[in-house]
């Protein structure tokens, strides 16, 4: 099995839009119930055509044998007075089930730190929900370490 990591592009929307909402559906889908499902089909394209354009963003697209297995989104954080350190996050990602735990998600994050330390971030940022205990076990490995906790309670 051949992985192959490469910039998106605008031929490759339509395959993003459907990674996108595989991602709402599984992620947020089962453990947010305000996230809105509908975002990726109407307005995935613009969202994406935006990152494609955006010097300061990337997203890149995981193939495996000619197929499109994943994506990761990743943007360049400006530092600010308070926080003067320049951050890469990684804004999301998706691999499709059938690739998981084949090197593909790896490949993404290996692309992306790349990318990070290439625009002069010093640090990279992500976000994941606290139940999904399979992308905290991903991230771990690719060596993230915890440092903030969001708390939330309905009103």
């Amino acid at each position: 099995m051949g992985i192959t990591v490469r910039v998106a592009g605008p031929a490759d929307l339509d395959a993003l839009v459907e990674l996108s909402a595989g991602l709402f559906a599984e992620d947020a889908g089962q453990r947010d119930p305000y996230t809105d499902q509908g975002w990726p089909r109407r307005e995935g394209r613009g969202y994406f055509a935006g990152i494609i354009d955006n010097s300061r963003a990337r997203c890149w697209v995981a193939e495996v044998d000619g197929v499109v297995a994943g994506n990761l989104v990743g943007r360049i954080n400006r530092e600010s007075s308070v926080r003067p350190v320049r951050i890469a996050e990684l804004e999301s990602m998706f691999v499709r089930a059938e690739y998981r735990s084949s090197g593909v998600g790896a490949a993404l994050v290996a692309e992306f730190f790349g990318w990070g330390k290439r625009a002069g971030a010093e640090r990279a940022l992500v976000t994941a929900y606290a139940e999904n205990d399979r992308a905290l076990a991903f991230y771990s490995r690719h060596g993230f370490q915890p440092k903030n906790v969001s708390l939330e309670r309905g009103l």
